[in-house]
């Protein structure tokens, strides 16, 4: 089944070529610690999920590139094209000569309405060419105009047209510091539109991504290209194909659909984080090796202490005992640094994967009372190694990880709100007060129901 990538904005847009490119790299990789006709098998899969049939040989992207200026697009464009090794359709995009300056409400009530026809026409016809669709990967920003405001009305179109099928956006949440004065005002309008029409929300924090460069990758001068393949190699170790069962070689036809039902039990918790393990420099590589015992104790340990990535864990982090009441104050202490889940999924590449035991993840104390452990955790596995790495884990998980970002945001954006700050910017293009607290009920429920986990 194939999934239709939609890039929005200037962050979508690169971040999209990013992943595309990833993708291909690892698929065509020689080293993928497997058999010839196992290669051909997990090539084969890459290629049906992730791009169409080719142009002179060359595989063309199944994606809709939307930006509401030319530069970034055409940048995306002449980069895939010189690489020589896959490209995008020659009419799968859409561009305009004016952005959206930052403004939520203008992306979403003046772009969104005058261009809704041409862009999902776009869409349509990159569906067409699908045997079969398994849904949508959206691809965009919170903090600025075109990715948030524009994307939240595509989706909500794609959520009228192709009701039965998936979406899943994939936001990248803002700096902290903050790039533009009004992100928090427009990511909490995106995130509240979001809930209502996405199936899942796939959330990569800014800073938590900026660290993974500093401190594992050891980049100096961390530029956005840096930080946008730390996010397409994350994307890629979770969205390559995996095999369907335990023991069997065949490769599961719906990625998209099986994250869904792994991952997300009630519509009221749609928010995946992802986790990887190793993450390092080429240099760094060269002198390491790895257990799977290791990998996943690490891994574990990142999901219940809430760390994004393996330097600088918390290890003192501890599960409740199985859920008894707290005694004292130590107890309780350590659980507010705890991190229940709803749900996870682990994704296991590479060598002796059969011989990796998952039992730490299946301990009732991780997840909440609700959900019993068989149902809320979930393994995907191949032989097949992912990138550079012999052996590799991933972790999507359904967690309380973004809690405090959440409060954070909707916190700020309140501030700003009580005091009517650049309130006017954006009921000028018809987005009422109303429509900021409907935004701030949404996520406020959002934040409670995910604090009493």
């Amino acid at each position: 089944m194939s999934i239709v990538t939609v890039q929005l904005g200037q962050c979508g847009n690169q971040i999209g070529f990013e992943v595309f490119d990833a993708l291909y790299s690892d698929s065509h990789c020689p080293q993928g610690l497997c058999s010839k006709r196992e290669n051909e098998v997990y090539q084969a899969s890459c290629k049906e999920r992730f791009f169409s049939e080719e142009e002179n040989g060359v595989p063309i992207a199944r994606a809709v590139l939307v930006d509401m200026e030319p530069k970034v697009i055409n940048q995306t464009l002449s980069k895939a094209a010189q690489s020589g090794r896959w490209k995008y359709g020659q009419h799968s995009c859409f561009c305009q000569k004016q952005g959206s300056g930052n403004n939520w409400a203008y992306g979403y009530s003046v772009h969104g309405p005058r261009h809704e026809e041409s862009i999902m026409n776009l869409i349509q016809k990159e569906v067409e060419k699908c045997d079969c669709l398994s849904g949508f990967f959206i691809i965009m920003s919170m903090a600025g105009g075109t990715g948030s405001g524009l994307g939240a009305f595509v989706t909500q179109n794609l959520q009228d047209h192709y009701s039965n099928s998936l979406k899943m956006n994939q936001i990248i949440w803002p700096y902290g510091t903050g790039e533009v004065i009004v992100q928090n005002y427009n990511s909490i309008l995106t995130l509240s539109h979001l809930y209502r029409s996405s199936d899942a929300l796939l959330v990569h924090e800014n800073d938590a991504v900026h660290k993974i460069c500093a401190k594992l990758m050891n980049i100096k001068q961390i530029s956005f290209s840096d930080i946008n393949q730390v996010l397409a190699h994350q994307l890629g170790s979770v969205f390559q194909p995996t095999y369907s069962m335990e023991g069997s070689y065949h490769y599961r036809r719906n990625p998209l659909g099986e994250l869904m039902e792994n991952l997300v039990p009630h519509p009221e918790f749609k928010m995946l984080g992802i986790r990887n393990i190793p993450q390092m420099s080429e240099n760094s590589l060269a002198y390491s090796t790895f257990t799977w015992a290791g990998l996943l104790k690490h891994l574990r340990q990142m999901l219940i202490s809430n760390s994004k990535m393996e330097e600088g864990i918390d290890w003192q982090v501890r599960p409740p005992l199985s859920r008894l009441p707290t005694l004292g104050k130590v107890s309780l202490n350590r659980e507010l640094h705890f991190n229940t889940s709803i749900a996870n999924l682990v994704i296991l590449r590479g060598k002796d994967v059969h011989s990796a035991d998952l039992g730490g993840f299946k301990d009732p104390a991780l997840y909440t009372s609700w959900l019993a452990p068989v149902n809320a955790f979930n393994v995907w596995k191949t032989q097949r190694a992912f990138s550079k790495y012999e052996k590799s884990a991933a972790l999507v998980s359904n967690s309380q990880f973004l809690l405090k970002p959440l409060d954070t945001i909707v916190g700020k954006a309140w501030n700003m709100f009580a005091s009517k700050a650049y309130i006017h910017q954006y009921t000028k293009f018809g987005i009422e007060e109303e429509d900021f607290l409907d935004s701030f009920t949404l996520l406020e429920q959002v934040v409670a129901s995910y604090c009493n986990l």
